[in-house]
């Protein structure tokens, strides 16, 4: 990883960022924190994922209706998602809908700088479990 300018390089932000790089699925701090190697206040897990996520290394994404955050390295362009409520995995959905939208769909005066889609559901796993 390039380390962004004027970010300081500590070995608690190596470990988080190590954490979320060996990780397929998208993180709660709790669980960043649980795999942490170290013994590091959760704050220190709060405090590095706000750090990384101001200097555009982390994408957070708050489970609809819960106070859950999920954090995942940025991995440049966008990507939308479909979110189970129950296990919070998160499933990458192909393309962009917005893609080809039309000009015509944004407020007059208003100028889009960016989108996220997320989509909230249950995985065929815990459907299964009732």
């Amino acid at each position: 990883m390039i380390w962004p300018e004027g970010m300081k390089r500590t070995k608690q932000r190596e470990e988080v960022y190590h954490v979320l790089e060996m990780s397929e699925q998208p993180l709660s701090a709790v669980e960043i924190h649980e795999r942490l190697p170290g013994h590091y206040a959760i704050s220190t897990v709060y405090r590095t994922l706000t750090a990384f996520e101001k200097a555009g290394i982390v994408s957070k994404s708050t489970i609809m209706d819960t106070d859950v955050a999920l954090y995942a390295l940025h991995a440049g362009g966008h990507q939308h998602y479909a979110i189970c409520l129950g296990c919070h995995k998160k499933i990458p959905i192909d393309g962009c809908p917005f893609e080809n939208a039309s000009d015509k769909s944004v407020p007059e005066g208003f100028q889009v700088t960016g989108h996220k889609i997320e989509l909230y559901g249950y995985c065929d796993k815990c459907r299964s479990k009732g």
